[in-house]
């Protein structure tokens, strides 16, 4: 049977309990925790796309996507508590759904955290190149080499999007050769992050430039656009849910937290609560101060984001200023309003803190990719561990060149739309595999449990099919057909050579731990 190869839950924890870890997080200290994994990417780099899809509806478009993260966390902190083991939503799957789902989980997974890599990496480049270069040191990049090309949705006279390519295969090596972050630099990082997106908010929502009639039409493209539109308050809110993601690291410490019963959603919905309303804030300021209308097309919809019709547009002068079309928003925003030099700053603020996020996604896309390939479902070749460095290289070289291409050639919100989709779908497995882990395993210790899970989950599943089905069709159609790639992968290779389906359960710590073998006799054992 295709579904009658499930983990033990008994062999997954094995490693779990072999190292005991001190309870020492409070409720303000996991909600802090949580502010700092959110806060990020989505809010510098993503503004400018959601403007478009929803003009000023992009302040209600973060109260849905933080809607659909509320929910979705509760449910992954159950599990992530429960299951506190390298692998996130794949060992969570391969625990209650069996192999094929995991399956399924795990390849989109890998889909997610590449594609989002190129996604930030393309952030990234828009304030390299127009903070670091123009504002700084006077310089400006061909466009040939400055934005991909223009039917992929790039910019006229662009080819390829060279500080994109650039900084995904700097980090990429970074990453190979065993650097990894500080605590304390990431503390710096996130400190920047946030007294950067605080200084704009008190800087806009206080201008002389802030004028409420640039909220009107609030919803210039409806709450709802249509599904595989894109569009309205709803589309955006499914391509600025990319801002929000980050939010599942609060999840994974609960088993170091004190009393994580109660801890645990304080600090879950109190981040995502705050990130939400700080997010909020940086909208109206930057739409209240130079407008945040979308650029309409003959037909009074809006050009999508991210298309050729829209980089057409604008190319030309009278959108030079317009928010929807800038590679940089919010230091745009304040260049605009006087404030050119606290712009700089914001600008080289992003520019310094995108690049370890960059680094963050492209280890965890390893990670999945190590564990995937210790379960035999990847040739265990890929995840090899080189001798001198202790990294999965030959695997991190591979995803490095490939999220380097796709930096190099797609804009920031088509590759956001497609993370989005693998993530989505990540999430709302994660909430069917809590709702069956209560129905098959009800006695096992808990940590924390989802409140009221007859309503959460369902919410969970509906949020996460609402959003993906409100994202652009083009980027609902690539996690159909990565996963029919992944079907034939998986019954080419990975369902023969499965150490489950040989009878073999293996428990790893992490890339250089100590691993141990469990035969155990399943239905599935020895059978392809």
């Amino acid at each position: 049977m295709l579904l009658d190869r499930i983990k033990p839950l008994d062999a997954i924890l094995a490693t779990a309990e072999k190292k005991s870890l001190h309870r020492t997080l409070g409720a303000f200290q996991l909600m802090l925790f949580g502010i700092g994994c959110i806060i990020g990417t989505g809010i510098f780099v993503l503004t400018a796309a959601g403007a478009q899809k929803a003009g000023p509806g992009l302040m209600l478009a973060f109260v849905i996507a933080g809607a659909v993260c509320v929910v979705a966390a509760l449910c992954y902190a159950e599990v992530a508590a429960m299951i506190p083991v390298a692998g996130s939503a794949y060992t969570y799957s391969y625990a209650t759904m069996g192999e094929f789902l995991a399956w399924t989980v795990g390849w989109a997974l890998i889909l997610e955290y590449a594609i989002a890599a190129a996604a930030v990496s393309v952030g990234w480049s828009g304030y390299f190149a127009g903070t670091v270069l123009n504002e700084f040191m006077g310089l400006y990049l061909p466009q040939w080499l400055a934005a991909g090309p223009l039917a992929l949705g790039g910019e006229p006279g662009g080819f390829i999007n060279l500080p994109a390519f650039v900084i995904a295969l700097l980090v990429t090596w970074l990453l190979m050769i065993g650097t990894s972050e500080s605590a304390k630099v990431n503390a710096v990082l996130v400190a920047i992050k946030v007294t950067a997106l605080t200084v704009f908010i008190g800087l806009t929502l206080t201008s002389a430039y802030f004028d409420p009639d640039r909220f009107n039409p609030f919803l210039p493209a409806g709450i709802f656009g249509g599904f595989g539109t894109g569009l309205g308050a709803v589309g955006a809110a499914a391509t600025i849910f990319f801002a929000y993601v980050g939010f599942d690291a609060v999840s994974t410490a609960a088993e170091e937290t004190k009393n994580p019963q109660r801890n645990v959603p304080i600090g879950l919905v109190g981040s995502l609560l705050f990130c939400t309303v700080f997010y909020i804030l940086v909208a109206a300021g930057a739409i209240g101060t130079i407008g945040g209308q979308p650029i309409m097309g003959p037909n009074g919809i809006p050009f999508p984001a991210g298309s050729e019709q829209l980089a057409v547009q604008c190319a030309m002068p009278q959108y030079a200023g317009a928010l929807v079309c800038s590679d940089e928003a919010l230091a745009h925003v304040l260049r605009q309003i006087g404030f050119s030099g606290i712009g700089n700053m914001l600008g080289i603020a992003a520019f310094l803190a995108l690049p370890s996020v960059i680094l963050v996604l492209l280890f965890a896309q390893t990670r999945i990719f190590f564990v995937m390939s210790r379960d035999g479902l990847l040739p265990e070749g890929l995840s090899k561990v080189h001798p001198k460095w202790k990294t999965p290289y030959i695997v991190t070289a591979i995803t490095g060149v490939i999220v380097a291409v796709g930096a190099a050639f797609f804009p920031v919100g088509q590759l956001a739309d497609i993370a989005n989709a693998g993530t989505l779908y990540a999430f709302m497995m994660v909430a069917i595999a809590v709702m069956l882990l209560r129905r098959s395993d009800p006695d096992r210790k808990r940590d924390f449990r989802t409140p009221m899970l007859w309503f959460v989950g369902p919410a969970t599943v509906f949020g996460c099919v609402f959003l993906f089905l409100n994202l652009p069709v083009e980027a609902m159609l690539v996690l159909p057909v990565w996963t029919g790639i992944g079907f034939l992968v998986y019954f080419g290779y990975s369902r023969r050579n499965s150490h489950l389906g040989k009878g073999i359960v293996e428990v790893v710590d992490d890339i250089e731990g100590q691993e141990f073998a469990v035969p155990i006799d399943t239905p599935g054992s020895h059978r392809n």
